[in-house]
């Protein structure tokens, strides 16, 4: 169960009171999260490790009985937002904050069909670093999601079940391939290196492998963004992928177990992480190497990348009794350097426990 912070709610009611001159009926709560280990292989068939943090979003809403939808935000950076609520209309050419809200309220109309929504008056709130790979983006949806069937008295339930029997798109992914041999993780890294060299492949080679054309290579394997692409380094993605996918369950036992050493064993995994990051993925960049290092010299048993990389940021384990030294030698080894070429924002280096999942709380 997450540990709310009442004094945040009661002013949240304040200020809606404030907004729409009215109270609201009931809040809604989702976490942001961080993928502790587990990076770039969901898409090809394999579980991560994420772990919901105690920063959220939280939203105030109020059904009416017309039919506009009014989204306000605390945060006077995101401009009030109002729209007829049975004429939903995203513009995807701009990252509009209200579009998350939109996407949210959207997919749960057109998965039940529905339409003659109520309106309701909305104020957002949280504390998520907003473009930092800790999903603020996809709380924001979750919390229109909740909201949306709150409205509507559906139970969530129903809309995982109908999900549950989904088919995945009849793509070949590298855990299928496994799945298929009938083969550990482990092996799965034997047979890389049989059947893939390191140096990168080129379209015409791909090709002579799998026995097509390129233009069956650019229509039926590769996506828009890449088939003007000309160098592919198989062996290294592979190799990240069933390594990676192999750390995860790793991961996972050590938790179930609890050895003595369990800190050290699972910072150990996410170190190994980060370096396929960097050299078999090459999703680093020099500014998270150098926070990488920066945060296991003053304490961190782990760290690594995450939320995908290219940027972002990182995530690291530290024992309780060194975070007050490692939040300061950290903030003053990174952030506050002599060029003054990085400005932190106020929420861009903090510790967190797990936190709970998303809730719907109701007005007494």
């Amino acid at each position: 169960m997450p540990v709310l912070d009442w004094t945040l709610l009661l002013k949240l009611k304040e200020m809606f009171n404030s907004k729409f001159g009215s109270i609201p009926k009931f809040y809604v709560r989702a976490p942001g999260r961080v993928n502790i280990i587990g990076e770039h292989i969901d898409y090809c068939g394999y579980s991560v490790l994420p772990m919901a943090i105690e920063q959220d979003v939280l939203i105030a809403v109020e059904p009416v009985k017309t039919y506009t939808l009014q989204l306000a935000n605390t945060n006077p950076l995101y401009p009030d937002f109002s729209t007829s609520a049975n004429n939903i209309q995203i513009d995807k050419t701009k990252a509009l904050w209200h579009n998350y809200f939109l996407c949210g309220l959207k997919g749960i109309q057109e998965h039940f069909g529905l339409s003659n929504l109520t309106g309701m008056n909305c104020l957002v709130d949280g504390n998520i670093p907003p473009s930092s790979g800790l999903s603020s983006s996809s709380a924001l949806v979750c919390c229109a999601g909740l909201v949306t069937l709150t409205v509507l008295g559906r139970n969530l339930s129903k809309l995982l079940a109908k999900y549950k029997n989904l088919q995945w798109d009849n793509v070949l992914r590298l855990e299928e391939v496994q799945a298929k041999l009938g083969i550990s993780l482990e092996e799965m890294l034997l047979v890389t290196e049989d059947a893939l060299h390191p140096e990168p492949y080129n379209p015409e080679e791909i090709c002579r492998c799998l026995g097509i054309s390129l233009e069956e290579l650019r229509t039926q394997i590769l996506s828009p963004n890449t088939q003007g692409v000309l160098i592919f380094k198989l062996y290294q993605r592979a190799k990240h992928v069933y390594s990676e996918a192999a750390r995860v369950l790793q991961f996972k036992k050590i938790c179930e177990e609890a050895p003595e050493n369990m800190v050290q064993l699972l910072g150990e995994l996410m170190n190994q992480s980060h370096m396929s990051c960097q050299d078999m993925y090459e999703c680093s960049c020099p500014e998270l190497d150098q926070l990488v290092d920066i945060c296991r010299k003053f304490g961190a048993q782990g760290s690594r990348l995450t939320g995908a990389g290219w940027g972002g940021c990182t995530v690291s384990i530290v024992p309780a009794d060194k975070l007050p030294s490692f939040l300061a030698n950290v903030h003053k080894a990174y952030y506050q350097r002599s060029d003054g070429s990085l400005a932190p924002e106020k929420q861009s280096l903090f510790a967190t426990k797990p936190g709970g999942g998303a809730l719907v709380f109701l007005e007494a």
